[in-house]
């Protein structure tokens, strides 16, 4: 794959690298196919003939034989401890019924001491024939007595064994606890606190260095780390971001989601590392815990969910931000949760002026339930919606998860990227892996062939929202792009040919003709191989490798 000459430095951050002899996904140059980096920039991007010019000035060069070279992907929504503790640990995603998640808890718990707390993810009872999450009776039998912690597959709710429960007092007292069904809110919280307590530095670094080193295997140059105090510890979020720092794997973008009312609480943001107050700063919980606030009930229950913050909760906190100038951000998926988010950014706006807020980009993560007034107010206040399109395709459909919680036809509205895109809403695609797996071609899959024909994008428009897109989320316009001048953050990819891929007819067909010079991606139609990562280069500085056969 590479050549190097003599005396030159693979980790060097000043030298420079030729690549030629492939596909260059450039707007600088449609029909690039060799592209230079300096030292942690991009320098050049053109066609092979003038790349022979610069073949006896650099340190090395890569022969991509044929080989597709993109911005590096950014995940806008990580859970990085987590990720981690799930490749690690007691992963029950592949769990096709109750008995075999029970079956998989017997066989991880009898390989642990007595005493260790055993911690999980991914179960998802609405999947299983037996229609119901295992019991505490059932779980205690399974854990062999041990404290056991196992999250539903949206991480907004948990199911636990009698052991754990004993380990955090008052407990039954806390709201969200329910004697024998999945515990919720403050109650799931306090589990959730008292099980990672147990997580030591060691098996949390082992945990981190995993997830990022999988990120990079996956082509993911930057994550956003969504932290906070109810979602994991500020000893976890410093360590991680100190972990990024040494420049050894993907980019983290830490956000630390707490409510702040002041210049003071502002600073102590910033002193963490965070890039803003926002991230998981929950206005209301998931549709598949019965926890998203809806303005109407939901179908399977009597009741509207759970909210968290009202819009003068939102509108405090935004105005706050803004004035200190840093980010904020909340998580929202039901549609009264998205109401509430809006109209407090709005009386933000009013407060501390509008311009003011639409240049701070504030941020939603997940906006599933938006409505025509939510996904307007979004486009006026300069809200990025920071959204999952694996949600749409492990949920979504008439069958599926969506459609049991709210019907049909609530169902067929959510997650409208193509409307968010119409109205000139910035979007940033990610995973919020653990809650679905890191997975950046996939991701832009979904996006394109939406469950919901109508809400599909193009893989043009969902290919920058995963690369510029979570750079722009940041503050940042110049990078995710390979063109001069740009971080030289960038991935090499093994795929068949390159297209330009669009939802369906409605997409002009000039945009899909050769002549016009869009920059073509692989064919992401569902059957098809996704593309396998072969080298992420991060900042110049190659974070994984796997050699060209």
């Amino acid at each position: 794959m590479s050549e190097r000459n003599p005396g030159s430095s693979e980790q060097h951050p000043s030298r420079t690298v030729l690549l030629r002899g492939g596909e260059v996904h450039s707007p600088a140059d449609p029909f690039a196919t060799a592209m230079v980096v300096e030292g942690d920039r991009i320098a050049w991007v053109g066609e092979e003939g003038a790349a022979d010019s610069f073949a006896d000035g650099v340190d090395e060069i890569v022969h991509l034989d044929g080989a597709l070279v993109t911005p590096a992907f950014t995940d806008a929504h990580v859970h990085t401890t987590a990720t981690g503790l799930a490749f690690t640990g007691l992963d029950l995603a592949g769990a096709a019924t109750l008995a075999d998640a029970l079956a998989r808890i017997r066989s991880h718990a009898a390989g642990r001491p007595a005493g260790a707390v055993l911690l999980g993810h991914g179960w998802d009872a609405s999947a299983w024939p037996e229609g119901r999450p295992p019991s505490r009776a059932e779980l205690d039998a399974a854990a062999g007595g041990r404290p056991l912690y196992l999250t539903r597959v949206d991480v907004h709710s948990a199911v636990v064994t009698t052991a754990l429960l004993d380990l955090v007092p008052g407990i039954r007292d806390r709201s969200g606890f329910h004697p024998d069904a999945p515990l919720t809110g403050d109650a799931h919280h306090a589990v959730r606190a008292a099980a990672y307590a147990t997580v030591g530095p060691a098996q949390r670094a082992d945990a981190q260095a995993a997830a990022l080193a999988r990120a990079a295997a996956l082509g993911i140059g930057t994550v956003h780390e969504c932290a906070g105090p109810e979602i994991s510890s500020e000893d976890d979020f410093t360590a991680l971001l100190a972990r990024a720092a040494e420049g050894t794997g993907p980019r983290v973008v830490g956000y630390w989601a707490e409510l702040i009312a002041s210049a003071k609480e502002a600073d102590r943001i910033r002193e963490l590392g965070a890039h803003g107050a926002a991230g998981d700063l929950f206005a209301d919980g998931s549709l598949g815990s019965h926890t998203a606030h809806l303005h109407a009930p939901y179908a399977d229950a009597a009741h509207t969910g759970t909210a968290h913050l009202d819009a003068d909760a939102v509108a405090a906190h935004v105005a706050a931000c803004t004035e200190a100038g840093i980010q904020a951000g909340f998580h929202a998926i039901g549609d009264a949760a998205l109401t509430a988010v809006t109209e407090g950014v709005r009386a933000a706006a009013e407060r501390v002026g509008t311009a003011r807020v639409r240049a701070a980009r504030h941020r939603v993560e997940h906006a599933e339930m938006l409505t025509d007034a939510t996904v307007a107010a979004f486009a006026d206040l300069a809200l990025t919606a920071s959204v999952q399109p694996a949600f749409d395709a492990a949920w979504g459909g008439p069958d599926g998860m969506y459609a049991a919680r709210l019907g049909t036809d609530r169902a067929a509205g959510l997650n409208p990227y193509a409307a968010l895109l119409r109205a000139g809403v910035p979007l940033a695609l990610g995973s919020d892996s653990p809650v679905t797996p890191l997975d950046p071609w996939g991701t832009v899959r979904a996006a394109v062939f939406h469950r919901t024909r109508a809400h599909g994008i193009s893989a043009r428009a969902a290919f920058t929202a995963h690369t510029r897109g979570g750079w722009r989320a940041i503050g940042r316009d110049d990078a995710g792009v390979l063109v001069p001048g740009a971080p030289a953050d960038y991935a090499v990819w093994r795929t068949g040919d390159l297209i330009v891929q669009a939802p369906d007819e409605r997409v002009e067909r000039w945009s899909t003709d050769p002549r016009s010079g869009t920059p073509g991606l692989p064919d992401l139609t569902p059957g098809n191989g996704l593309p396998q990562c072969l080298r992420t280069v991060v900042g110049g500085r190659t974070v994984f490798d796997r050699p060209i056969e």
